[in-house]
Order: structure tokens, then sequence, then C-alpha cells
């Protein structure tokens, strides 16, 4: 098979042959009318026509590089820096503090347990909700201290008898020994009675005081105020009354206001602060520790407290201290039981400069942040972190009042930015997303 180049297809003699051929062709002249003739011809021409127009309109470039074989180098368009968040750092007065994990637990627990036995008659115990001191809960049958009581008193009251005569004797002798009426020993033998009647009836007045207070016994009260426990024995049972833990468990009481939260402070931290300005009484003389609690669903440490107790030795085995502070519940949401943040405040408020948690980095162990330097270039700045503050985190050591920080973004030190400044608290961004997006309409 023979190719033809463009220039030969376009020639007036490729032209010419091929009209030729298909006039001479007999079994095509047969069939095509002389209008076909001339169509196909004037096709030709055409073609033949426009693409002599076209390479004669190729430009000069575009042939000198078909001939030559030269390569055309286009220059890439320099990409712009990237955009990324960047913020100014907040300053704040603040103290200096550390946080710690802690459990809430009760100032005053009690185990009721009743300290007579019989039969509870009646139960009058709100399961789960608050009690008053003294109020009612437990209701054992009455009626065999009652009788007791009866029995003692009857007794007190036979002994009263036999001390007044006792003293009456005593009278007597007393006056006719000196006339020699009686003897001595009759006088000795009426002295002797009546003190041991005057025992006797000391021992009835505390026969009715101990029936008494078997009587009193078997109304159980609330020895505190405070939230009860659910009831484990019911009315119709025999309880078992004694003064130790044999005695049958009837239900607990907690008190509610205020609460203890108790926590361990590592040995770092008491060394660097505690053990060199602990008072005598912690808690106890002023509120020189203050704490600040929060629950584990509540943002920041909305309830405020003071250091109530410190132990006095570190444990070996943890390497910590035991803390407790005390804490004002008025409406109960203190549940005890219930774990805590606990935040210490281990120095005096000074200006303290904080920043978003996300603008932290970690580089082998160590805390690093990225600081808009000049000409946006970013530059590597380590730096020591303290506790949450309000949404931000305290930076100790690193950076200073006035510097800006890359929030987010894939940037390396060295590198120039195009800086999107917005507000470093989260909670502020919304806001000013607003206004920037205003500002710009304005602008256009």
């Amino acid at each position: 098979m023979t190719f033809l180049s463009l220039e030969a297809l376009a020639s007036p003699e490729y032209c010419s042959g091929v009209i030729g051929d298909i006039a001479h062709s007999d079994d095509e002249v047969a069939q095509m009318t002389r209008t076909s003739r001339i169509f196909l011809f004037a096709l030709a021409a055409a073609a033949g026509g426009a693409l002599l127009v076209y390479l004669n309109g190729v430009p000069s470039i575009v042939s000198r590089v078909l001939t030559s074989g030269e390569t055309i180098k286009i220059a890439p368009k320099p990409s712009p820096p990237p955009q990324v968040p960047v913020g100014q750092v907040v300053t704040r007065v603040a103290a200096r503090s550390s946080e710690f994990t802690g459990v809430i637990a009760a100032v005053k627990t009690v185990e009721l347990r009743p300290r007579v036995g019989g039969t509870l008659e009646s139960v009058t115990v709100p399961e789960g909700g608050l009690v008053e001191r003294g109020q009612l809960l437990f209701q054992i049958d009455p009626r065999p201290f009652e009788i007791a009581l009866q029995n003692a008193e009857a007794r007190l009251q036979r002994a009263e008898v036999l001390f007044s005569q006792g003293e009456t004797d005593l009278d007597r002798s007393q006056r006719l020994v000196p006339s020699g009426s009686i003897s001595t020993k009759t006088f000795d033998d009426a002295l002797s009675r009546k003190q041991e009647r005057q025992a006797q009836m000391l021992e009835a007045k505390a026969a009715v005081a101990a029936a008494a207070l078997d009587l009193s016994y078997s109304r159980l009260t609330a020895p505190i105020a405070g939230r009860v426990d659910k009831v484990l024995v019911t009315e119709g049972n025999l309880v078992t009354g004694a003064s130790g833990a044999t005695a049958t468990l009837l239900t607990t009481i907690v008190s509610v206001d205020p609460v203890y939260v108790y926590f361990d402070i590592d040995e770092a931290t008491y060394l660097g602060f505690l053990g060199q300005t602990r008072p005598e009484a912690v808690g106890r003389q002023g509120t020189p520790f203050p704490v600040e609690v929060g629950l584990a669903t509540e943002n920041g440490y909305p309830h405020s407290g003071a250091l109530d107790f410190l132990g006095n030795r570190v444990d070996r085995g943890t390497g910590t201290i035991r803390a407790r502070a005390v804490l004002a519940n008025p409406d109960g949401r203190l549940t005890p039981g219930l774990f805590a943040r606990v935040k210490l405040a281990t120095s005096a408020p000074r200006e303290t400069v904080l920043i978003d948690d996300q603008a932290v980095g970690t580089d082998q162990g160590r805390r690093y942040v990225l600081v808009l330097g000049a000409g946006n270039k970013v530059e590597y700045r380590p730096v020591e972190l303290g506790a949450m503050n309000e949404g931000l985190r305290v930076v100790d050591n690193g950076l200073n009042p006035g510097d800006t920080i890359i929030i987010k973004g894939l940037v390396r030190p060295g590198m120039q930015v195009t800086p999107n400044r917005i507000a470093m608290a989260p909670d502020q961004r919304s806001v000013n997303g607003v206004a920037n997006s205003s500002s710009q309409e304005a602008r256009r």
C-alpha cells in the first residue's frame, strides 16, 4: 500500500488523474449523471484549495519547530503561599493551678440499726428522699417496753416506801439512844437499813430510766439530716437490737450539705508548693488554698471550695498524698460517690498566656506551637503547658503576650504562609466569622 503526502493529494496532477479515472470508469459513467460528475469535481477542487490555505497559514514558529525539532518550554506559574488560620494569644490574670481526679464523699454517713429488738410496726421512710434530724423513720412495737417501764416504776415506788420507813426508824433511834431506851446496836441497824433502802431506791430509779430509754429506742428517728437510702426491712419483720454490728441494718443516711472531695496530690506538686507553705491547720484558718471542682458533664469548674485536710505522710506505693476539700452543696447535686475534676491553685494570680489547645503539637514528647514570624514565615517554638482555663490552655513558658500563633494547618517551620486572622477562643469564632464576611462584602 502506497501513502501520499498532503502536498501530493492537493496537487493538480493528482486531482486531474482522479477526475480522469472517474470519467473513464465504464461502470460508474453508466450509472452517474452529468450533474453528479460536476459535483464531485467541485468537491475535490474545494478540498485541495482548503488544504493549501491551511498550510500557507501555519505560523512561522510552528513551521520552524517542525523543521528544526526544537522544544518549547513553558515556565510554570508560582503557587501562592497557603492560607492558614492564625490568632493572637490571650492574656489573663490567673493563678497557676494543677488538676487532679477526685471522688465526692459525704461528711456524715449513718447506718441505721435498732438498739432494741422487736417487730417493726410501721415504716415511714421516704426512700431516696431528704429527711430532717429527728424525723420518725421506723416504729418497733412499743408494748413490751411500756410494760417493762411500768414494772420498773412499780419497783421504784416500793423502794421509795421502804426508804421512807427506814428514815423514820432511824430518826426514832436517834431520839432513844441518848436516854438509853435502845442499845447502840439497834441504832446502828436502823442506820444500815436506811442506807440499804436508799441504794435500792436509786437502783429502782436507774431501772426506770433504762426502761424509758428502751421505750424511746422503739422509735427510730433520723440521727442526722440528709438523704436516706432504700428500706432493707419492711414492717412486720422481727429485728434484732444490739449495740454492735450484729443488729439488723434498716437503712443508711448520708449528709448532703456540705460534702467532701478526696483526691491525691502528686509528690512534685506537694514539694513545689504545699510542702513549703503548709499551715498548721489546712483550711481552718482562712482559705489559703482555694479549690475548684467540676463534674464529668460540666464545663469548667463551677463549684468552689477550700482545702480542708492534708495527710501526714506520702504513700510510698503511689507517690501521692491524700488531700480533702470541702464544698457547699445546697442543691444536693454533688452526690457522694461521683468522680470529680479538681483544680488546685498553686501560685498567686499573675498575667498568664492562654492559647487554643488544638494549636499545640508534639515532637518526640516535647510540646510546641508554630508562631507567625516576620514576613509571615513560620517559626518553631517549644512551650510548657499548664491547666485549662475557661476553654483555653495555659502556657507556663515559651510564648509572650502579643505573639500570633498558627492555630491549625499543614505547614512547617520556615515556610511562608498567608495568615487568616481569627479569634483565639473557639466560642468567639462564629461571631468574628460573621463580622469578617460582612467586611469582605463591604470591600467588594
